[in-house]
């Protein structure tokens, strides 16, 4: 008696689980019939929404040919030709599965979900969606709230007639919604809009550039400026010689009359002038410079360019010509 019950332990072991989930199979079972009969009778008085979700739920529970057929069904009449074109292939991949015995009992569906195949073909949409060249990389696309996968990008996916909702979120950007409207057998592509990515840092290449060129448009026109008030004050060297010391025969060289006075004072304003002109461009030249030839994040070099001073407008003027002088620090 021992050995015996030696030998029945194993076995127990195995059909005591199935003894318990009997009772549960044998629930699930009715719970999916009675969503079955349910739905069945929502399809038939024309209310195709709860009756479609109903056998739907029926066949989630306990699969079974006859349900899927029927839901196949019941989506072509609610409209939703996508959907019941591929329940309908769904039933036509099961069948070939079947044994020959159960073939026989799904009767003429065969045929019809065939039929019915064809006859809604023509009438599915197709709906590509593709991101923008450039989209940052992690992007999410949602159509109808569920995730289109990356690799379902760009492809032409049989869809049902209507208005679908599209939305694209960047990383750490705000979701940007697409309505897209669709009729029968319409196939068309869309490209997302991805708003409010994160923009590239202040420092970054981008922002260094537009500095470069700021700096450099700066310094070629301080150069410009100090050139053209440089040749204003070389031009009044005749006019301070002249009308300056022993050019109008006085005896002391550095006295002047009205117009020599004239001259060198507007010598002195365009030569200040010319001084700063050339110091700053000088020094936008020297940033966009800096700018260029460093790596990013160099903020000290901008730092010191804007601490330099100049002290210009030294101006001496006597029988041997004008003098300019100019001073600065770093």
């Amino acid at each position: 008696m021992t050995r015996r019950l030696r030998r029945m332990a194993p076995l127990a072991l195995v059909l005591c689980p199935l003894a318990a989930a009997t009772p549960a199979a044998a629930q699930d079972s009715a719970t999916a019939a009675a969503l079955f009969d349910r739905g069945l009778a929502e399809m038939e008085a024309g209310r195709y929404e709860t009756g479609c979700k109903a056998i739907a739920e029926s066949h989630r529970i306990e699969p079974k040919p006859g349900a899927l057929f029927t839901l196949a069904i019941c989506e072509s009449r609610w409209g939703h030709v996508a959907t019941a074109f591929t329940h309908f292939g769904d039933y036509l991949a099961l069948h070939e599965q079947l044994t020959p015995e159960q073939k026989i009992r799904q009767g003429d569906r065969p045929k019809v979900a065939k039929k019915e195949r064809e006859k809604l073909a023509p009438l599915v949409p197709e709906l590509a969606l593709s991101l923008p060249p450039g989209a940052p990389a992690g992007t999410v696309v949602k159509r109808d709230g569920r995730v289109v996968d990356g690799a379902a990008l760009g492809v032409s996916v049989p869809v049902d007639p209507g208005e679908h909702v599209v939305s694209t979120q960047a990383p750490g950007g705000p979701v940007q919604e697409t309505r897209v409207q669709l009729a029968h057998g319409e196939k068309k592509r869309v490209e997302l809009q991805v708003s409010g990515a994160p923009p590239p840092p202040a420092d970054g290449p981008s922002g260094r550039r537009t500095a470069m060129y700021v700096a450099g448009g700066v310094g070629v026109a301080g150069l410009v400026l100090g050139g053209v008030t440089g040749a204003l004050t070389l031009g009044k060297k005749s006019a301070v010689r002249e009308h300056c010391g022993s050019g109008i025969g006085l005896s002391d060289e550095t006295a002047c009359d009205q117009a020599g006075l004239d001259a060198a004072e507007s010598a002195s304003t365009t030569g200040l002038l010319s001084t700063i002109g050339f110091g700053v461009g000088l020094a936008g030249l020297g940033a966009a410079a800096v700018l260029y030839l460093t790596e990013p994040k160099q903020s000290d070099m901008a730092a010191g360019a804007t601490s330099r001073r100049i002290r210009a407008g030294v101006l001496a003027a006597g029988p041997a010509g004008v003098v300019l002088g100019a001073s600065g620090a770093w």
